[in-house]
């Protein structure tokens, strides 16, 4: 993989790690509720949720080059489309919500499907409550707080597609995979740590601006021409390969 390329998947990966997903309204959210400091634990569980499906990801794609080339065509060409869905959508969708108002419903689901492990009923069976509720009373524990971060990170399955997606515009599949896997690996961890540590130490500042005319909706057609681009950049590769 060459540095020119590198840059290009760092510079779309930070921009697209920008917008408002699961793990950045977690990290906004609970950065506010327990402070900085409580809330690297839900960093490390979001970071390593992240670190699980991207590693199955690449090693799926590993497996399929080596053994089935031809069905690497196939998921170059489904996910192009996908990042084309994708684009679609966030352009479409742009301007709905409001950044607090999605951080709030995101705390109350996380609240409702992973209570926290300090509320239990007599026979000691978990029980739902707010998160409003579970700050103004005792704050979770660091290992319940890491383990919601796994739980978040985890249950958005269309983060692999996504990956699996996005990834082979910059894997050079017919050099050394793994060099280049640690690389668009440390690239990506780079881009979402930086975005949930912006998350969780100026969260309401960024949400206020955010939330300003238009700026957020923009931002997410920003990401939607991204998906587009690279989506062309693939069906380009997918038509060359049946051409040579």
């Amino acid at each position: 993989m060459s540095w020119h390329l590198f840059a290009v998947f760092f510079a779309s990966t930070f921009f697209i790690s920008a917008t408002p997903g699961p793990n950045m309204l977690l990290a906004f959210q609970y950065g506010m509720n327990y402070g900085v400091k409580r809330t690297l634990w839900t960093l490390a569980g979001l970071s390593l949720g992240l670190f699980v499906l991207l590693l199955s990801t690449l090693l799926g794609l590993d497996v399929i080059s080596r053994q089935s080339p031809w069905l690497l065509t196939i998921i170059k060409a489904v996910g192009a489309a996908y990042l084309i869905y994708l684009g679609i959508s966030s352009w479409r969708d742009a301007g709905n919500g409001s950044l607090m108002s999605d951080a709030r419903e995101m705390s109350e689901e996380v609240a409702a499907d992973y209570p926290s492990s300090d509320s239990k009923d007599t026979v000691g069976t978990p029980q739902p409550r707010s998160l409003s509720s579970a700050a103004a009373k005792a704050a979770p524990s660091n290992m319940t707080l890491f383990r919601t971060g796994v739980w978040v990170s985890l249950s958005n399955p269309k983060a692999i597609l996504f990956f699996a997606a996005f990834f082979p515009k910059f894997i050079n599949f017919s050099a050394p995979l793994w060099p280049q896997y640690i690389l668009l690996t440390i690239g990506l961890f780079l881009s979402e740590t930086i975005w949930q540590i912006i998350y969780t130490l100026g969260g309401k500042k960024l949400a206020s601006w955010l939330d300003v005319g238009n700026r957020l909706a923009w931002l997410n057609r920003g990401c939607g021409v991204i998906f587009i681009i690279i989506a062309a950049a693939l069906l380009a590769e997918v038509i060359n390969s049946f051409m040579v």
